[in-house]
């Protein structure tokens, strides 16, 4: 389990993170959702300290985060970037392998760890292990990104808006991908993004952010039919006003269509 407790993140004057508790019980998917600036990929980093709080703490299986040296931390939590972040230079099988590698595996157990990596998120291990990130589409490479932040075996994943590059198809697979992967592997995950009708997709449970502060946490049908503020209101009636555009389009388009059929 995630807890954190009365984290808070300060750049000088200007608070990042206000006091922010939160639990994310084991396999729960938790999304952070809100707008540019509201906190939450300062909040994804300082879960596996890329960022130190300034106050409060992170404490993962019962344990204070900050009693950990940092980089053993990271290793048993995958992360992945809003960039995907993989190394331009090495080979996809050499980005899926940073972390075995670090950890002292041996050869043999990482080709296999690679390979097996490649299968489970759809890609042909014998055609792009040896190809470089360059030479992928965005798609893939965001697979590479997830399968290297899984090459240790984490129980934790954390994911910093890692569809937002992507056209809408590529999205929607992949957010179909992890959806299952999730469930295939146990995982729990945080989930930064600030797309709501991806949040109410994919979450167990949606943590809604403004300027550093929680303004609700709650499954997504709870959100949707109790919304605790104004602001959580007209973040989550985005959606439906979507919908009812598209409705809209439609039937105005049939109705075009049925004019042009009373002309002829």
């Amino acid at each position: 389990m995630i807890e954190l407790r009365h984290l808070t993140k300060l750049y000088g004057d200007t608070v990042a993170v206000d006091d922010l508790s939160i639990q994310v019980p084991d396999g729960e998917f938790l999304v952070l959702l809100g707008g540019s600036g509201c906190g939450k990929t300062t909040t994804l980093k300082m879960v596996n300290r890329l960022i130190e709080p300034s106050g409060g703490s992170v404490w993962i299986d019962g344990r204070d985060s900050a009693e950990l040296v940092p980089f053993e931390l990271r290793r048993k939590i995958g992360y992945t970037f809003q960039q995907v972040g993989l190394f331009p230079h090495m080979t996809v099988a050499e980005n899926i392998a940073v972390t075995p590698t670090l950890l002292g595996w041996s050869p043999r157990k990482i080709q296999n760890r690679v390979s097996e990596l490649l299968e489970l998120v759809g890609l042909d291990s014998r055609e792009l292990r040896e190809r470089n990130p360059t030479q992928l589409s965005g798609g893939q490479q965001q697979r590479i990104g997830v399968a290297r932040a899984l090459a240790a075996k984490p129980r934790v994943m954390l994911l910093d808006e890692p569809f937002g590059a992507l056209d809408p198809l590529t999205r929607q697979r992949l957010q179909k991908f992890l959806a299952r992967l999730r469930h295939e592997l146990s995982l729990t995950i945080v989930f930064v993004t600030h797309d709501i009708a991806e949040a109410l997709k994919l979450a167990d449970r949606i943590a809604i952010m403004q300027k550093g502060t929680l303004r609700q946490i709650g499954t997504p049908a709870a959100l949707m039919l109790d919304p605790a503020d104004d602001y959580v209101r007209q973040l989550l009636d985005a959606p439906r006003q979507e919908a009812q555009l598209v409705e809209t389009l439609v039937t105005g388009n049939s109705s075009s269509s049925e004019n042009i059929e009373r002309d002829k």
